[in-house]
């Protein structure tokens, strides 16, 4: 992470075919999370479209050259974090993600609270703790999602990041639907 100024800490991609659960738990989430995202699209008044099926998504990544897995595994020790950032791998971005931590805070780590800033023109920017027991998941936007204000719908742009760890080690699983270039 530090050699890209993502933070400290460390991240493996997982290379396909994906370990079954991680396979699994993307292939089980997906299809509950397209109307989701088919709805945000169509709030925001954009004519993109999610397909049905996760093979169906993998296709429409490969033809725009994203065809590597991106699903990960974040480790993270005292002093580690993550900035704040939106996993953008390419022309498709599923506008869902999700991240499982796999560590329990109350006995292997302290600190390092999963973090979510949302940006909702004319105000600054608000952010958020969510706070996660082990085994739970967060699902979030990757990008933007819709809001509803004054004039209508428009995109509250989020990202998302790790804060420092402050003792012990923190393992979670990075749930990211589109494939990367």
């Amino acid at each position: 992470m530090g050699r890209y100024r993502f933070g400290v800490g460390e991240y493996k991609y997982f290379g396909a075919p994906l370990p079954e659960g991680v396979a699994v738990l993307r292939e089980s989430l997906y299809p509950r999370l397209v109307p989701i995202a088919n709805r945000w699209m169509e709030r925001l008044g954009a004519s993109e479209r999610y397909p049905a099926t996760l093979t169906s998504l993998a296709r429409l990544c490969a033809r725009h050259g994203q065809t590597k897995p991106t699903p990960l595994l974040l480790h993270y020790t005292a002093g580690g974090y993550n900035c704040l950032h939106q996993d953008l791998y390419g022309a498709v971005a599923f506008p869902l993600q999700a991240t499982v931590l796999l560590s329990d805070p109350a006995a292997d780590f302290s600190g390092g609270e999963f973090l979510l800033v949302e940006q909702r023109p004319p105000s600054a920017p608000a952010g958020h703790v969510v706070p996660l027991r082990q085994g739970e998941a967060v699902l979030f936007a990757t990008r933007h999602r819709p809001a509803h204000g004054a004039r209508g719908w428009y995109r509250a742009q989020l990202r998302h990041g790790v804060s420092e760890v402050r003792s012990g080690e923190r393992y979670t699983l990075g749930v990211i639907f589109h494939d990367a270039e």
